[in-house]
């Protein structure tokens, strides 16, 4: 099973994409997905976790992720204890950050860095950062095919947001891929 780890804030979307990562994998390849977010009464901009677990089998554990795979940072603000903590050997951590990916290597761990923000800014002209980062973990990782994830976006983003999320999509894992 593979475990990712979502870490962002209120209103940043990370919630939508681990739903759109478990849609991709379970409805457009075929795998078992459960994508589940972990916040109280926060509000806008307040930290919060969402997780999403993929298998080749039917999954029944629907607690929290402690233990995992892949980390996903989409404000560099939270990077910390919360985000090393649990990470598996070998573990993939990707962060929305202009800083120098050196500022965040954990021992043992893959650290991706792409400015998702600016990206998001340049192509959507709002700061979310869900999309481009769902793009950096599969250009990073091979998890899914950015295909699925179009269809995924199709599926769930309402219709004046598909295609610029599809472009920022894409963007992104064109630029993630050079970079690795």
């Amino acid at each position: 099973m593979t475990e990712i780890r979502w870490h962002g804030r209120g209103g940043l979307g990370a919630f939508t994409a681990a739903r759109l990562l478990g849609s991709a994998v379970s409805l457009h390849e075929g795998k078992y997905a459960l994508a589940f977010p972990s916040f109280g009464p926060e509000r806008r901009g307040a930290p919060v976790f969402a997780f999403t677990r993929i298998d080749g089998q039917p999954i029944t554990d629907r607690s929290e992720v402690v233990s995992c795979d892949c980390a996903v940072v989409l404000d560099d603000t939270l990077f910390g204890d919360p985000v090393k903590n649990g990470l598996k050997p070998g573990a993939t951590v990707v962060i929305n950050t202009t800083k120098p990916r050196e500022n965040f290597l954990i021992d043992g761990c893959k650290v991706v860095t792409v400015d998702a923000t600016g990206l998001a800014l340049e192509i959507l002209g709002r700061p979310i950062t869900n999309v481009p980062l769902l793009g950096a973990l599969a250009a990073a990782t091979g998890l899914t095919e950015l295909k699925s994830i179009e269809c995924a976006i199709d599926d769930q983003l309402a219709p004046k947001l598909r295609e610029k999320n599809k472009k920022l999509l894409n963007e992104t894992y064109k630029i993630v891929k050079e970079a690795l």
